[in-house]
């Protein structure tokens, strides 16, 4: 069975969040991360900290094992600390830049009626746009 840790800085923050899945989550204290990351397979960023003007998140990888993956949804910039840090210890580790191109796919359909496809171009044109603005 696929276990849920569901970790934000404030406990009561995170069991209101958990309320919302629709799959059993456990909350976890900030301070037990560690632990629930040594048997965890995706680690996933979904706050701002490590985004251009916002504080860096700063966590150690050591603890994930060598399989797991780290995912970040920032994307400016297109390689966040974290991102860095777990190609640095061997983890596969995936940008934020996915994520805003595909959750941008529904909004652009209701606007344009015509629905985009995310590809390599694409992708590399809106990379280009986030450097040359940095």
């Amino acid at each position: 069975m696929t276990r849920i840790f569901l970790v934000n800085r404030t406990r009561e923050n995170a069991e209101k969040l958990a309320t919302d899945f629709g799959t059993p989550v456990e909350v976890v204290d900030f301070g037990d991360l560690p632990d629930a990351m040594a048997s965890a397979q995706l680690l996933v960023n979904t706050t701002s900290l490590g985004m251009r003007g916002q504080p860096p998140l700063t966590l150690d990888l050591t603890p994930l094992p060598p399989h797991a993956i780290v995912s970040d949804i920032v994307y400016v910039p297109l390689e966040t600390s974290l991102v860095k840090a777990a190609k640095t210890r061997g983890l596969r580790a995936v940008s934020g830049i996915g994520m805003l191109l595909h959750q941008a796919v529904p909004g652009f359909e209701r606007w344009f009626g015509k629905k985009p496809r995310v590809t390599a171009e694409l992708r590399g044109l809106v990379e280009a746009d986030i450097l040359a603005a940095a």
